[in-house]
């Protein structure tokens, strides 16, 4: 179990992270949608999940969810590094009715993030380019390596979701357990 917490002048977070779960969560960022797409994240990746988030949503959403990301990396990277006995590779792809997103990851310890998703505008009340800045949040502070590519689609709601949802499978993928593996890297160390 990880404990992570971030306190700025513009978010205060709290976050408990069990890398390998059931997909419980209890979610409360103060941004509907991230609360939802983080509950299915959960629940794909097979974590349990609790984040509280105080943010200063009246000027927008953006901090709450960029720090959300930068808190929830730190603990995945907390909880899986040093990597050892893992595949260390995931992939999905995930469709969502007339939307399909695949995800490619590498827990590499080597921060790298290719997003390339067609969306624009707002989904309720939220700005579709924080799917980005949620990603290269995480990303970058996990250190994995990822390129989350939409296949196809034109609802925002369903191909942010499908991404969301592809790279929690994704991730599940690359941790499950491999005795096997020791050390999954040539280098000797990840």
């Amino acid at each position: 179990m990880i404990q992570k917490s971030r306190k700025t002048k513009e978010t205060d977070i709290s976050l408990t992270l069990n890398l390998y779960g059931e997909g419980k969560s209890t979610i409360s960022t103060g941004v509907g949608f991230l609360d939802h797409m983080l509950e299915s994240f959960a629940k794909h990746a097979w974590m349990d999940l609790e984040i509280t988030c105080v943010g200063d949503t009246h000027i927008d959403d953006h901090h709450s969810v960029e720090d959300v990301g930068i808190v929830l990396g730190q603990a995945l990277r907390e909880a899986m590094y040093p990597i050892q006995n893992v595949e260390r590779f995931g992939n999905s792809v995930v469709v969502m009715d007339e939307a399909s997103v695949s995800c490619d990851l590498d827990l590499s310890n080597r921060p790298y993030l290719h997003c390339e998703l067609d969306i624009n505008g707002k989904v309720g009340s939220f700005d579709t380019e924080l799917v980005d800045e949620f990603f290269r949040a995480v990303i970058f502070n996990a250190g994995i390596s990822a390129h989350i590519v939409q296949q196809r689609g034109s609802n925002n709601h369903h191909i942010i979701e499908a991404s969301f949802k592809s790279f929690a499978v994704s991730l599940r993928r690359a941790l499950v357990k491999n005795d096997r593996a020791g050390t999954p890297s040539t280098k000797g160390v990840l």
